[in-house]
């Protein structure tokens, strides 16, 4: 089941500094989403702020599956919301461990569970890594695997921060498949970048941080506006 959330009154002060203040969002279910905006605007913020891992100053984020320790303690993480970090927490283990870590309490036999953590690390081309220190990895096959870990919990909501940064190619390939893959399940995604690229291009829609608030447009509106500022920019919306 995906889900809904909504936010109403969501700002964001540090000290005498307003980052933002967004009347009204919503994500879900099975939106795909791009989150724009210059370095400092907040995107980071926000996202962690949807992911129930930092409080707003002011205002709500509302989810379905919010529980009674999420209401009680605002940055313990939400319910089928994952935060993909741009550079991803992982912990002292194998690449195994890392990716079977979340779903170390669900329900099911030690060899179906087994078998779901190779599927994960066989779609991002890991799978003969799965015994090794995730200390050994490069930068790329880290983001896959932190990738890999989000992907095996089907969250209802991916916020993905600057996941392509730094990667090359065949990690950014790999991050697309799981991302077309979760949205084709019903899931929603939100990505931050600078600039457009492959998963970027999966979004269907924009949001677009800019002095203090929060503009939502369809994807064709902010292509023709980035046109209009580069003529001989090239269109993906096709």
């Amino acid at each position: 089941m995906t889900i809904k959330l909504t936010a109403q009154q969501v700002s964001m002060r540090f000290k005498d500094r307003v980052l933002f203040h967004i009347p009204d969002l919503s994500i879900g279910p099975n939106d795909a989403i791009y989150l724009r905006g210059d370095n400092g605007v907040g995107k980071t913020t926000l996202l962690k702020i949807l992911s129930g891992l930092l409080k707003p100053t002011t205002g709500r984020v509302n989810a379905p599956n919010d529980n009674i320790i999420q209401r009680l303690f605002p940055r313990s993480g939400r319910r089928d919301v994952v935060y993909l970090h741009q550079s991803p927490y992982l912990f002292d283990g194998t690449v195994y461990e890392n990716v079977a870590y979340g779903i170390r309490f669900q329900k099911m036999s030690a060899q179906d569970k087994r078998a779901k953590v190779i599927t994960a690390l066989r779609r991002v081309g890991l799978e003969t890594l799965a015994d090794e220190h995730i200390s050994v990895l490069s930068g790329g096959e880290k983001q896959r695997v932190a990738m890999a870990r989000a992907w095996i919990l089907t969250p209802s909501i991916l916020l993905m921060d600057e996941p392509s940064a730094s990667l090359d190619q065949e990690s950014i390939d790999r991050l697309v498949t799981l991302a077309k893959d979760l949205l084709q399940k019903g899931s929603s995604i939100v990505v931050t970048s600078h600039q457009k690229n492959a998963l970027t291009d999966l979004c269907r829609k924009q949001w677009w941080i800019k002095d203090s608030t929060l503009i939502e447009s369809p994807l064709l509106q902010i292509i023709t506006e980035e046109k209009q500022e580069n003529p001989y920019a090239k269109s993906n919306a096709n």
